[in-house]
């Protein structure tokens, strides 16, 4: 009982983590006075947004610590990381000391590979904590780090509005606060052998992860309303203290474990939710994928038990069938065969599949990222300087409303079941439509609802992608493969960053005034319409690769369901 206790606790504290250490979705807050201060262009800009993405590459160096360290002591190295990056560049800027451009770019790096070390260590406490609920715990918990742009700008409303600056400062600071208050819980995690993996606690757990999204929907909208409201210091420090309020309400879940399960043998109730069809949680996924990969061995004996009977890269004697059809035979070439299938990291870069799958994050969930970090100079160009706060909580607020999205095939998979590509493929569909409204209107209206289009499908294709990763290469390699993966992001942020820099410095003219000072600006619609049309087209593409790699694995995930209600139905029956 203890132990079911002290794991909602770590969950807790690994929704604090994920909530504060977001960090790099607030640039936009500061990016238009860091150019102004620095002198820069928006190339130089760009560099910038990208060394915080850049980080991402090393997100090998925190599995590598977590193997030869205590997790506490990461948390904290990575807290040491963004005190470090931030903190120097809020003295910097605040003229306390002075750096020259190449030591922001180092620290904007640091402050990167910061976020990342964070991730993993939240991923490991929710892989470890919750074995059999894993996907629920993954998608609830990082479905957080896209509120920390709305967060940090309550803070910063509640401090000094008109300090950008202050950003810098709250980046340092509150992810080493934060690190401490969820130290207790890491410390007190429950011992493995203490965590139930039976279909009943699953269940069970099943219910307070519904409990939860609810509360995490009712937090995002929350959020939506208040993070970005024109109020004084006041009534903003209100509205922030409402925000850690419901942060902090998940506590009470430990508690009701003891009532619950006191309740559970004081009263033999007779509820039961075997037969409610509504399905919250794979039964121990990986028991069932090794399971899997046995059954599918035994076709070489003639038994049709594997999750490719039809199309499977495995069997040649049913390739032979579509060897013949030229559109059957490109979405059966190296096609894959089951889901789960461990693969090494030379294994997966040899898939059509894995670039399919790169293609279609490069091209959706990275340009919303790249897109965020440009919203300051967007939002400047078209004379909305003053609505800055209010699109970066936009694209926050959606951004984890997209997150929480990505729990629902988990949810409604007994009444609806479909692919996870699918869900990916309708994840992606909005990013074009935003871009294309905005490259046939400029106004506010249109801002804002793109804003809160791409903020919802980045969100969405962010989250879904770990499950993807582990679905198609394997759950135990998922932490290897997903950081292959997620070098797109970085490449991404370069390359679309740099597009929209050169367009945008192309059409500037240099300013001068108390405020911006002598730097180049770019007023109009001119500055981003190409950006825009270019981002669409990229987005088309994603879209369309994410639509191929659905028809390629949706084989796999059908005789996957197959499977899995069988042993389902069988446990109900036993």
């Amino acid at each position: 009982m203890t132990g079911q206790s002290r794991k909602w606790m770590v969950l807790v504290a690994t929704i604090w983590i994920q909530a504060f250490t977001g960090t790099n979705f607030d640039f936009s807050d500061y990016s238009s006075s860091l150019k102004s201060l620095l002198n820069i262009s928006q190339i130089k800009l760009n560099y910038l947004a990208t060394a915080n993405d850049m980080g991402k590459v090393f997100g090998w160096s925190s599995g590598l610590a977590l193997s030869r360290l205590p997790l506490s002591v990461v948390i904290f190295i990575a807290s040491a990381m963004g005190l470090l990056g931030y903190g120097l560049q809020w003295l910097a800027i605040n003229n306390f000391i002075a750096l020259p451009y190449y030591l922001f770019f180092l620290l904007s790096l640091l402050s990167g590979c910061s976020i990342c070390w964070f991730n993993t260590v939240c991923f490991v406490l929710c892989i470890r904590n919750f074995p059999v609920n894993r996907p629920l715990a993954l998608s609830l918990t990082v479905s957080f780090n896209g509120v920390s742009a709305a967060l940090y700008t309550l803070a910063a409303n509640s401090i000094d509005p008109s300090s950008d600056s202050l950003y810098l400062l709250l980046n340092a600071l509150v992810p080493l606060l934060t690190s401490l208050a969820a130290l207790i819980p890491i410390l007190l995690q429950p011992p493995l052998d203490s965590l139930s993996r039976s279909a009943d606690a699953a269940r069970r757990n099943s219910v307070i992860f519904l409990i939860l999204n609810f509360l995490a929907i009712f937090t995002g909208i929350y959020l939506l309303l208040f993070a970005s409201s024109t109020s004084d210091e006041a009534t903003s420090r209100l509205y922030f203290g409402g925000a850690i309020f419901l942060l902090i309400s998940p506590l009470c879940i430990p508690g009701t474990i003891y009532a619950r399960d006191w309740f559970h043998n004081a009263i033999n109730s007779s509820f039961q939710m075997e037969g409610s069809g509504f399905l919250l949680v794979h039964v121990d996924d990986l028991e069932l994928h090794k399971e899997l990969l046995t059954s599918t061995l035994n076709l070489s004996n003639g038994e049709d038990h594997g999750l490719l009977g039809e199309n499977g890269s495995m069997h040649g004697s049913q390739r032979a069938k579509t060897s013949g059809m030229g559109c059957d035979k490109v979405l059966a070439q190296d096609q894959l065969a089951i889901l789960g299938e461990e693969h090494t990291a030379a294994e997966v870069v040899r898939r059509v599949d894995f670039w399919l799958y790169y293609i279609a994050y490069f091209c959706g969930g990275t340009i919303g990222l790249v897109y965020s970090n440009n919203l300051g100079q967007i939002a400047q160009s078209l004379g909305l300087s003053s609505s800055i706060s209010t699109l970066v909580t936009l694209y926050s607020s959606f951004s984890f409303f997209g997150r929480l999205l990505s729990a629902v095939p988990d949810y409604i998979r007994n009444k609806f079941y479909f692919a996870r590509t699918g869900w990916l493929a309708i994840g992606l569909f909005p990013t074009p439509v935003a871009f294309i409204l905005l490259a046939v209107s400029d106004s506010a209206a249109a801002l804002k609802v793109s804003t809160a289009l791409i903020g919802l499908s980045s969100g969405f294709i962010f989250a879904a992608a770990v499950a993807v990763t582990s679905e198609l290469f394997g759950p135990n390699s998922v932490s290897v493969n997903h950081n292959i993966l997620i070098t797109n992001i970085p490449i991404g942020s370069l390359l679309y960053g740099f597009l929209a820099a050169a367009i945008y410095d192309a059409n500037a003219y240099s300013v001068t005034g108390d405020f911006m000072g002598d730097t180049l600006v770019c007023m109009g619609r001119k500055c981003y319409f190409w950006t825009f049309v270019w981002w669409g087209a990229m987005s088309v593409l994603g879209l369309a690769s994410s639509v191929l790699l659905f028809l390629r694995t949706k084989h796999a995930y059908d005789h996957f369901e197959r499977h899995r209600s069988r042993i389902w139905a069988q446990s109900l029956v036993s």
